[in-house]
């Protein structure tokens, strides 16, 4: 996988990829909200893509995500709290697994951050809160020292 990102003008940037391009426009979503989004994405993909594996259907699907973030540079993920709610076929043991499906193996983005950030979920299930503040049962986040950067604002 390769990203080239090309400076436009003022803090546009024009991010291209092997299948696409487009335009991020710093401060308006700043790079750490395309990150978040990014994360997001990666998981809500693999609660659509599991399900439909095993012949069953989601709908409804919403993930949001809540990040608490160093206040001094580098200011890096120390937490993120995920919240999945969605409706499926499935039973709330299946829907559980496949959030920890996604969280514990298939969703790269979580699985890349999981050792500096520590990671919790919940889940609301066919209108059901089925899980509440579970922590993943890898990673857990570490105290590492990055130091000083200087950064684009976010």
């Amino acid at each position: 996988m390769q990203v080239t990102i090309s400076h436009q003008e003022g803090m546009k940037f024009e991010a291209k990829t092997s299948k696409s391009s487009f335009i991020i426009d710093c401060p308006v979503i700043s790079p750490v909200e395309y990150f978040l989004a990014g994360i997001i994405t990666c998981s809500a993909t693999d609660i659509v893509l599991i399900p439909k594996n095993q012949d069953k259907t989601v709908t409804d699907l919403v993930v949001s995500g809540d990040v608490v973030r160093n206040e001094t540079a580098p200011c890096k993920f120390n937490t993120l709290h995920l919240t999945y709610s969605f409706n499926s076929d499935g039973d709330d043991t299946m829907a559980a697994r496949w959030v920890m499906a996604s969280l514990e193996t298939y969703c790269s983005t979580i699985n890349t951050i999981r050792d500096t950030t520590a990671i919790s979920y919940s889940i609301t299930h066919n209108g059901k809160l089925i899980r509440e503040d579970e922590k993943m049962i890898s990673g857990g986040g570490t105290n590492i020292d990055f130091g000083t950067i200087e950064s684009c604002p976010s």
